[in-house]
């Protein structure tokens, strides 16, 4: 593997229902809820001592719940931070506001990165969570204040239009969320999501000083810069995969898909599929792919 290349660590413990502490007044709890887009399953957080904010609740799980709440007992709960509307991370904020009495906080509603074409389907509306209703909308590099902590919203756009990482003033700390992951690289499908967007935020980590990512599923960066070249570099070389293939006469997704990810696990074709087309999507906007219409999975594409 090249220098250039991002170092996934795959080695996890999850203690799925356990309050483990990864840094000062900060505690992770891991959703039973494996699976080959979730890991180990979606990690929440507790930022606090003895008030509280939990960021990403997850989804709405009976076990998560009661893990929760076991792990808040004696504790107020002032907030809620959720990063993205997808159903692994926000649908369990309704019910811990209820309990708690905490607001939810968010970058906005789940939306489209973009407009849908005609006749364009989302792939990924069934799991996101159009039920989404922040009580208080965090707009970027704006702080969220509590009792002994304060978040800063990162808007990181990419994974989905309204991603949000949490910088934990007064330390090292990032929560990530889905935008930058030690287990693997993040989903990037449209319309949900988008490349452009995605390579932006991540040169907006690239100029921040943070020491340690907490992401959204599974363990933690811990020298997040060389991780976050080294993602920048995986995306190029996908992005030359592409052209490549594109030079050697391939003019379909499908065609690209079983190429470039030969070696990836069948199961993640489907969204593989959805990485090219952003990557596609990518390309033609800067003119170095041409295509009939606009981008599609079921499209063709040349190099222009």
């Amino acid at each position: 593997m090249s220098d250039d290349t991002p170092k996934f660590e795959t080695a996890f413990e999850p203690a799925h229902g356990q309050a483990i502490m990864v840094a000062d007044n900060v505690q992770r709890i891991t959703v039973r809820n494996p699976g080959p887009f979730t890991f180990h399953g979606t990690n929440s957080y507790i930022v606090g001592k003895d008030s509280v904010c939990v960021i990403d609740p997850g989804p709405d799980n009976d076990e998560h719940f009661d893990a929760l709440m076991r792990a808040l007992a004696g504790r107020e709960v002032t907030h809620i931070a959720v990063s993205h509307t997808h159903k692994d991370h926000s649908p369990l904020s309704r019910r811990l506001k209820a309990a708690t009495g905490g607001l939810i906080v968010g970058e906005g509603p789940h939306r489209p990165a973009r407009p849908l074409f005609a006749g364009e389907t989302n792939p990924f509306a069934e799991s996101s969570d159009s039920e989404f209703a922040p009580d208080i909308v965090l707009s970027d590099d704006v702080v969220l204040e509590g009792d002994g902590w304060a978040l800063r919203g990162i808007a990181t756009p990419g994974h989905t239009a309204n991603h949000m990482a949490f910088a934990l003033e007064d330390t090292d700390i990032l929560f990530s969320a889905d935008h930058v992951m030690a287990w693997a690289t993040t989903i990037v499908a449209p319309p949900d999501g988008a490349m452009s967007d995605y390579m932006a935020s991540l040169d907006r980590l690239m100029g921040r000083s943070d020491r340690l990512y907490l992401p959204g599923h599974g363990g933690p960066v811990n020298d997040p810069q060389p991780f976050l070249r080294g993602l920048k570099t995986h995306r190029r070389m996908r992005e030359s995969a592409i052209l490549k293939r594109l030079a050697a006469g391939d003019r379909t997704i499908a065609n690209m898909v079983k190429v470039i990810y030969r070696d990836t696990d069948p199961r993640l074709h489907g969204a593989a599929s959805l990485s090219v087309l952003a990557h596609l999507e990518d390309l033609v906007t800067r003119g170095a792919v041409r295509c009939e219409g606009v981008p599609r999975l079921s499209a063709e594409y040349e190099i222009a």
